[in-house]
């Protein structure tokens, strides 16, 4: 089946049908870091926008819907007129951080064990 004739239609990555799963796994085995550079935006005519992906399988092709968080225009003129997120924000994200067992984004030599600085 030429690509002219496949069905195309769009579909959210937590919708996708079995099929169209393997095929999106097949071709972005590493996942995020994998399709970063193939997420496209697409605005609607509402005036909103989503990302996707295009992933082939024989008799469609798709675009995969995939979420996003982009910044938020209030967000940033909060953070460069120096307001900090409440306290309690604050707390609960160190709480969190502590009980989820990922290491914390900055400085992470700390946990470098040094044997592999030869």
């Amino acid at each position: 089946m030429s690509p002219d004739q496949k069905k195309r239609a769009v579909v959210s990555y937590e919708n996708m049908s079995k099929e169209l799963a393997e095929a999106f796994a097949e071709k972005y085995p590493k996942g995020f870091s994998d399709y970063l550079p193939d997420l496209m935006k697409y605005d609607k005519p509402d005036g909103t926008c989503f990302y996707a992906v295009t992933v082939e399988i024989p008799d469609a092709i798709y675009l995969v819907k995939i979420k996003i968080r982009t910044d938020n225009i209030d967000d940033i003129e909060r953070w460069l007129e120096g307001e900090d997120e409440s306290n309690e924000d604050a707390a609960a994200g160190d709480a969190g951080e502590e009980s989820s067992g990922e290491l914390p984004d900055d400085n992470i030599a700390q946990y470098s064990t040094g044997e592999d600085d030869a």
